[in-house]
């Protein structure tokens, strides 16, 4: 969690990339993506972050030197950022030079949140940033990883791993997973899908989820989870069960397990937790105060499941994160909100 939420300083966020020699460009790309562009949607005074690319030198290759990267900052920028982000790259045998993990060391030193989309978790790593940390990388180099940097509790199997002051993501689509999820934990979940929306990608997939996810071509149109999840997503406010849902796909349950793992990489029930404590975030973001409302509009049943649920994914209250991201917390404009499906 950064030190400061962006909507309450003087500025915004600023976010760094560290662009060293052989990066991958899709991962810069994310970071520019989500954290550089300007966002007049929102309709909100000044922009959600500050980002500013950075390199050891000027005329950084990118992986296998299809183009490279000129006029970004010098590494003294990590000594601004807020929130550092280390994409990967594929030589992860070859070392970090000296002035990278110094940068890297330093700005972890001083409290900046630290993360690492792909292989950047090798740079982390060589670091010292993550001896005895949970941490995830990319599953083809884990076995590599392990050999390397036996003291890092490596889960391999996870879409991204929070540490609090230091975050690792695995594939570079995982990047996009993180970097959603940091704004959702810096902005709210209501933020978080208006950004999600513009992408046309996923609101949020919980960290925990499975790296690989199989998505075979559908045989016929409509055998897609779509229509099944958009269904539920308008019913979150009543019970939902397993049985409800392949009732509606008109599969059995256990087809029904095995497509949500396949399309999704989770479970019936845990996406529908996760949809329901996503509910219950955008309500007391606008303003409900009474618990007990809030838990059965998202179908949470109780004030006590309700804290127990919010302060699990969130880290905080409800009254903690009415006080961070609620509409009172800030003068700031919303955009209308949907909970209707995000396609993928």
């Amino acid at each position: 969690m950064p030190q400061g939420s962006s909507h309450r300083s003087h500025r915004p966020h600023r976010v760094v990339v560290l662009v060293d020699d052989g990066v991958n460009p899709f991962e810069v790309g994310v970071a520019t993506e989500v954290f550089g562009l300007p966002r007049p949607e929102l309709n909100r005074d000044g922009p959600l972050y500050e980002l500013t690319l950075c390199a050891p030198a000027d005329g950084i290759r990118m992986n296998q030197g299809f183009f490279t990267l000129s006029g970004a900052a010098g590494l003294a920028a990590c000594d601004t950022a807020d929130t550092l982000i280390v994409p990967g790259r594929p030589d992860n045998v070859v070392p970090r030079t000296g002035p990278v993990l110094d940068a890297v060391r330093a700005a972890h030193a001083r409290g900046a949140r630290i993360a690492s989309f792909c292989t950047g978790a090798f740079a982390l790593a060589e670091a010292g940033l993550l001896d005895g940390r949970r941490a995830t990388t990319h599953w083809r180099w884990a076995a590599e990883f392990r050999a390397l940097h036996p003291k890092v509790l490596l889960e391999p199997d996870v879409l991204y791993v929070d540490e609090g002051d230091v975050l690792t993501a695995a594939g570079s689509a995982a990047a996009l997973d993180l970097s959603l999820y940091l704004v959702r934990r810096d902005h709210g979940a209501e933020i978080a899908n208006a950004v999600s929306r513009r992408l046309v990608f996923a609101a949020h997939r919980d960290g925990g989820q499975r790296q690989f996810v199989e998505r075979p071509v559908p045989e016929v149109p409509d055998a897609s989870l779509a229509p099944v999840l958009a269904w539920a997503q308008q019913r979150l406010d009543g019970p939902i069960t397993v049985a409800d849902l392949a009732a509606r796909a008109a599969v059995s349950p256990a087809t029904l397990h095995r497509r949500f793992r396949a399309e999704l990489g989770t479970t019936p029930l845990a996406w529908l937790l996760g949809e329901r404590v996503a509910l219950a975030c955008r309500l007391i973001e606008r303003g409900e105060e009474r618990l007990d409302v809030v838990a059965h509009r998202s179908g949470l049943g109780s004030a006590a499941n309700l804290r127990a649920r919010l302060k699990r994914e969130t880290g905080l209250s409800p009254s903690a994160y009415r006080r961070r991201f609620g509409t009172t917390a800030a003068p700031r404009h919303r955009p209308a909100a949907s909970i209707d499906l995000v396609q993928k």
